[in-house]
């Protein structure tokens, strides 16, 4: 697979997050408009109940602070996402809720988990980790923008602020950390040179006949070719104009 097709702009790689975003909005509008509370459908940990929450939580928010907080790094990480990894991207955002939903229920407090955070820590340890391993210039281009823009998200997976869910930040960590293992070989490869594939010869490498075996450089000048010339003899002949016949 070509690299120039792993990094190609589409409709999908902005209306996808848009729906994501929609969505999350939606659902809480419906709970402000209505008088609704889905809190209760979050992930509850180790109890057959709460493993509803694996996939509901994503969607369900419990203020405008919440939600606000989660939408722009939703936004930003899955464009990023189905932009330069398009190939796996429903792969990693579909396993990731499941197996980061799964992880917060199997570690989490008995509280009920809620938010998009968990999706949100895969995707930044996803895209880190990933452009790291790849050796990519611009998915390790896009690693060091995902650690500029949310590096300090790092310090809420440990238990620092009280009502925040760390244990889903951890378990969204953990499982962006394994996808980028796991999905090693569905990305983009770093170009070889010539110099570097395996069949590679310097003694017919046309550039490297103009060195020495020190280094210096030697000025090839091509022989010159001598072409022989023909002669061209040309012969004039003279008849009068009105010859006098006898």
């Amino acid at each position: 697979m070509k690299n120039k097709e792993h990094f190609k702009f589409s409709t999908g790689v902005i209306a996808y997050p848009v729906f994501f975003v929609l969505a999350i909005w939606l659902v809480f509008w419906f709970e402000v408009r209505f008088g609704y509370n889905f809190s209760k459908y979050g992930v509850y940990p180790q109890t057959l109940k709460g493993l509803r929450g694996v996939l509901l939580s994503p969607f369900i928010h419990g203020n405008i602070k919440h939600i606000y907080h989660n939408t722009v790094p939703l936004f930003v990480l899955s464009t990023a996402l189905f932009y330069f990894y398009r190939h796996i991207a429903w792969k990693v955002l579909f396993w990731g809720v499941l197996l980061s939903g799964f992880l917060t229920w199997c570690i989490g407090r008995p509280s009920f988990h809620i938010g998009a955070s968990g999706l949100i820590y895969v995707l930044v340890s996803f895209t880190f980790f990933k452009g790291v391993f790849a050796k990519h210039y611009r998915l390790i281009a896009l690693s060091l923008l995902v650690i500029f823009l949310y590096g300090s998200m790092i310090w809420y997976t440990l238990p620092i602020e009280q009502g925040i869910s760390w244990e889903g930040h951890m378990a969204g960590l953990i499982t962006g950390l394994v996808f980028a293992f796991i999905f090693r070989k569905e990305i983009a490869k770093p170009k070889k040179y010539v110099w570097e594939q395996e069949n590679y010869n310097e003694e017919n490498d046309p550039f490297l006949k103009h060195f020495d075996e020190n280094g210096n450089f030697i000025e090839s000048v091509e022989p010159e070719i001598e072409v022989e010339k023909e002669q061209i003899h040309i012969n004039y002949h003279f008849t009068e104009e009105n010859p006098e016949r006898d």
